[in-house]
């Protein structure tokens, strides 16, 4: 499966008593169908009447990969107890209500998640657990599937290095954004200089100009995703994303006909505003914790920068060295600037239209 920008994720609340959780675990339909084929008469879109009669099936995939057991090794069972649809912010999701009996006072509780990992190594179960008026975060992957969770005991530190992994995950899986960036990139090694392209002879120049725009384009989106992760502003998710690709397509038009040559980072900070929401959209999925947000959105938004800066460290350096070649002005810039184009095309059209071109 692949998703332009958002990830594929389900959430599993869990409010915990002595003995006693009661839960909710919101599964996204496009990759339970994907998975157990939910579309019956495969008109390509998923009735309740046809989710109803899948409960049974839904029930059992899903609890098949959830295990939850206490400090003592002991398994927790886990009960259906209800079954909903509710919508996200990239679609419909399959709401699962549960309990589970611990059979013991729990100090600690360890989760065991592997839903979708032999489908989709990208995806994640992002676990928010609440205990006497404190709230545990915890994501997991298929790298790191079983995690431990210690009741009422917050950890500071633990919490802003998971938000800060999460942001330069995101930078590197967030597609839409890495597409973005590398079009701004692929044409920094040459000047434009009556109607034509010219290498640029010293790297310094270059640089001090991808820190300008990285600058800019960090400024905006921090700025947004700022504003948009507290629910200061708020828009349309449909809306972010299609402005999304439309940024990444206009950026890879650019390089062949470039109504942008200077002050390229003005170009970046608009985009960058853009851009932010996106981000935010992403966090918000991935749950601010009531307690230390404001710890956890710095850390995001810094993982999202290191992100960005190891991209940009990596490859400044190699366009600079091979600016010259053949190779890097016809299959780099032109070949891999009219790819983008076509991506950012696809994109723009599934995310506006509401369709689904590839998968």
């Amino acid at each position: 499966m692949l998703f332009a920008h958002k990830a594929s994720d389900s959430y599993v609340t869990i409010k915990a008593s002595a003995d006693t959780l009661e839960g909710r675990w919101d599964i996204a339909l496009r990759d339970l169908d994907y998975a157990i084929s939910l579309d019956a008469n495969n008109d390509g879109a998923i009735t309740w009447g046809e989710l109803r009669n899948q409960r049974e099936l839904v029930n059992r995939y899903a609890f098949e990969h959830l295990k939850i057991s206490v400090n003592n090794g002991s398994t927790c069972q886990i009960t259906p107890t209800n079954y909903l649809v509710d919508e996200h912010s990239d679609g419909a999701y399959s709401v699962l209500l549960f309990s589970a009996a611990c059979p013991s006072i729990a100090k600690s509780l360890l989760f065991d998640y592997t839903l979708f990992f032999d489908l989709d190594p990208q995806h994640r179960g992002l676990l928010k657990v609440r205990y006497q008026q404190v709230a545990h975060t915890a994501i997991l992957s298929p790298a790191q599937s079983r995690r431990r969770i210690e009741l009422a005991i917050e950890k500071p530190v633990q919490a802003f290095l998971q938000y800060l992994h999460e942001g330069v995950w995101h930078i590197w899986t967030g597609y839409d954004h890495m597409l973005f960036l590398l079009s701004l990139l692929l044409p920094a090694v040459f000047v434009r200089e009556a109607r034509q392209w010219r290498t640029v002879e010293r790297f310094r120049p270059v640089l001090l100009a991808i820190v300008k725009w990285v600058t800019a384009f960090t400024v905006a989106h921090s700025l947004t995703l700022s504003l948009a992760a507290l629910n200061l502003m708020d828009f349309s998710s449909r809306w972010v994303e299609s402005a999304i690709a439309a940024s990444v397509l206009l950026a890879a038009v650019n390089n062949f006909y470039p109504l942008v040559s200077r002050n390229l980072w003005l170009v970046a900070f608009a985009f960058g505003l853009i851009h932010g929401l996106g981000f935010a959209n992403v966090l918000k999925d991935l749950g601010l914790p009531e307690y230390g947000l404001i710890r956890s959105l710095l850390a995001f938004n810094l993982g999202v920068e290191i992100g960005q800066l190891i991209m940009v460290g990596g490859f400044l350096p190699l366009a600079f060295a091979i600016r010259q070649t053949v190779w890097y002005r016809v299959l780099c810039v032109k070949a891999g600037s009219g790819a983008i184009i076509l991506m950012a095309i696809v994109w723009l059209l599934e995310r506006s239209l509401n369709l689904k071109l590839i998968s």
